[in-house]
């Protein structure tokens, strides 16, 4: 039996996502059995692959590099999962949308530095003038909530999509998994 390719990425978030996954501990031998990480911030992959069967997408749409990413991955992407509250919702990075992006560039750049206050014109990707969950870019195909998810609930999503299935997250968060 040949092993599903599963990619994780990191859009607009804080990274708690991937750290429930890699607080599967143990099991992660288990998942590791049945797939090949073909690209994630946790290994050493800088091009996003073609024909990438599951792909967990932790964060939201804040930047236009975000939006083209995610737009990319969606194609190559078999079944798309938005793992936590910021790809599901917006959550956290989706607060800036109150004052916009230009209010948040000055306050970063101008307001709270001493020396060469400059908004970056290199090296920072352009924001997008509202920042969105995954879900209004492009089709997404599950939907995991959570601040982060918990290990419990990721190892279940994994192993359902593993085996074929789809588990009812609804179900899995209400009960604490």
């Amino acid at each position: 039996m040949s092993k599903l390719r599963l990619a994780t990425v990191w859009l607009d978030g804080c990274s708690g996502c991937h750290m429930s996954l890699l607080d599967m501990d143990e099991r992660l031998v288990d998942i590791a059995e049945k797939v090949e990480v073909v690209y994630s911030p946790l290994v050493d992959s800088k091009e996003f692959p073609e024909d990438v069967d599951i792909t967990l997408v932790e964060g939201a749409v804040g930047s236009v590099e975000d939006e083209e990413k995610i737009k990319m991955i969606r194609r190559r992407t078999k079944t798309l999962v938005s793992l936590g509250d910021c790809a599901v919702t917006g959550n956290v990075p989706s607060m800036r949308n109150t004052c916009g992006p230009k209010a948040v560039l000055e306050r970063l750049y101008l307001e709270n530095v001493t020396i060469q206050p400059q908004i970056p014109s290199e090296g920072v990707p352009a924001l997008r003038s509202r920042v969105c969950p995954v879900r209004e870019v492009v089709k997404v195909d599950v939907f995991v909530p959570g601040c982060p998810p918990s290990a419990d609930t990721i190892h279940l999503l994994l192993a359902g999509l593993l085996s074929g299935s789809v588990p009812d997250v609804r179900l899995l968060t209400r009960f604490g998994a």
